[in-house]
């Protein structure tokens, strides 16, 4: 017949101490336990790995079982701040390939309407527009376009954290600089991109513009 006796595990303490009771098949084993853990502070960080390797090899002398489990957290953080500088660059690098998509498509838009527009930038060579006009007058419209597609970007991006925020109660946190950076890098995109379409407007021939049909 079985019989269980439960106690206080104050009762128990003070009369096994602090002991480690296992059970397999057939047999029972007690086992004293000294220590469960051991925390060590470091004066510096500078000293963290190398006092950790100190502990490390002073355990593997006393145990020839790895019988214990080492943590360090500063070695945690570091593996952390990899994983984040990895993710950050997959993220910059999809990004990066965005950005260029975009700006040869708004390049293709700028050349698709100089083509277009040949014989308006003939007249207006013709009654004396100069050429830094012409290239001003094209950055102007790549700058509007591009920050305009901006503009509907920052509105999703500042959408979606919202929608979560509502859906699952999870705060998100859309910084100011973000907005304005991203607001920034969209009309720099459309300057560089609108740069050859713009030289190519400026410089066509008026005569062989103004006969364009």
């Amino acid at each position: 017949m079985k019989t269980d006796a439960y106690i206080p595990i104050t009762t128990y303490t003070g009369t096994f101490g602090e002991s480690s009771y296992t059970r397999r098949a057939g047999s029972r084993n007690l086992e004293k336990v000294e220590l469960h853990n051991i925390i060590v502070e470091i004066d510096a960080m500078d000293n963290v790995q190398k006092t950790a390797n100190a502990i490390e090899a002073m355990l593997k002398k006393f145990h020839k079982k790895k019988d214990y489990d080492m943590s360090v957290p500063l070695a945690l953080l570091r593996q952390a701040e990899a994983s984040k500088r990895t993710f950050n660059i997959v993220l910059g690098s999809i990004a990066g390939i965005s950005l260029l998509v975009g700006g040869i498509g708004i390049m293709n838009i700028m050349l698709a309407s100089v083509t277009e527009r040949t014989g308006e930038i003939g007249t207006r060579r013709a009654i004396g527009a100069k050429r830094s006009q012409i290239i001003t007058q094209f950055l102007i419209e790549t700058v509007v376009l591009s920050g305009m597609g901006g503009i509907i970007g920052i509105m999703v991006g500042v959408m979606i954290p919202w929608v979560i925020t509502r859906v699952t109660g999870m705060p998100t946190i859309v910084p100011l600089y973000s907005i304005v950076l991203s607001l920034g890098i969209s009309m720099t995109i459309g300057i560089v991109f609108g740069i050859y379409p713009a030289m190519r407007a400026a410089n066509l021939d008026p005569i062989d513009a103004l006969r364009h049909e």
